[in-house]
């Protein structure tokens, strides 16, 4: 398996690869091979700054000579009208990393932006914001960084860092019973360490995880935050229980009050408006 810094590095030489292909001819007719210049990150609306640490890789891994002056580190509140960065070097460098820079941050950024937002909504109840798997192909890993940056909790990576026993695994496996036992067969048998959460559709599925056990966290599945309070009753501390499906901004609050310990947005990555900002000749 890929480590986070080996994946980085592929996203990288992608980005380039489908972005300059055989050459940025606008950049090469125009512009000297010796011509040198500075550029700033202009922040154009107000959030939470992420991706400086990537973009700083984006500008060492294009061109090793361009320097970068930061300003504003990952996970600071940016205003309008902010520099985030001055970067030097070659000018010809400096256009044909702009693009992926920007793309990288100005996502990224929203995401974090985005993450604190429903955060800050729930200060004061001890439950925590988790992602999801509903990312951007291949962009997963800055992601999730951006949820952290932003002040929430990754669910999981992958399919391989947890188990996550959900409505189609437990419908195939024949039942709620079944799909733990397997589970627990399957980990004895790979010698594997690793967490159980299992989803619940309704009550009965719940009665029957409480009956069962071996799990460590249950997500209660599109239940109403009054149902929700009735199975974090039921569940008394038992086991992790995590509220999932049609939570919105505006409800996340009543289902933090009815005690889960987390609530998981999939808005958080899979619709995020990007913060406006733009790379300038200085």
């Amino acid at each position: 398996m890929l480590s986070v810094n080996e994946l980085e590095d592929k996203l990288i030489d992608l980005a380039f690869a489908e972005d300059i292909g055989d050459g940025d001819h606008t950049t090469l007719c125009c512009i000297p091979e010796d011509a040198m210049g500075k550029s700033k990150l202009l922040i154009k609306e107000k959030g939470i700054l992420a991706g400086v640490e990537v973009a700083k890789e984006v500008f060492r891994r294009f061109d090793p000579t361009l320097v970068v002056d930061v300003k504003i580190g990952d996970g600071a509140c940016v205003e309008p009208g902010d520099v985030a960065m001055v970067v030097t070097g070659k000018v010809r460098s400096l256009l044909q990393t702009e693009r992926l820079m920007l793309n990288i941050m100005q996502r990224m950024s929203g995401i974090a932006t985005t993450t604190n937002r429903y955060v800050k909504k729930l200060e004061g109840t001890g439950t925590r914001v988790l992602d999801t798997r509903k990312t951007t192909p291949g962009m997963r890993m800055l992601e999730k960084q951006a949820v952290k940056i932003g002040g929430g909790c990754n669910h999981r990576i992958g399919l391989f860092d947890m188990i996550l026993l959900k409505d189609n695994h437990v419908d195939f496996c024949g039942g709620i019973s079944n799909a733990i036992n397997r589970c627990h067969e399957y980990l004895k048998e790979k010698g594997l360490d690793l967490k159980i959460e299992i989803e619940v559709r309704n009550f009965d599925e719940l009665r029957e995880v409480l009956a069962c056990g071996g799990v460590d966290r249950i997500m209660l599945d599109n239940f109403s935050v009054a149902d929700t309070k009735v199975a974090v009753e039921m569940v008394s501390g038992k086991y992790e229980v995590e509220s999932s499906g049609g939570i919105t901004f505006d409800t996340i609050r009543q289902y933090a009050e009815c005690g889960v310990d987390f609530v998981s947005v999939g808005a958080l990555t899979h619709s995020v408006k990007c913060l406006d900002m733009s790379f300038k000749a200085c």
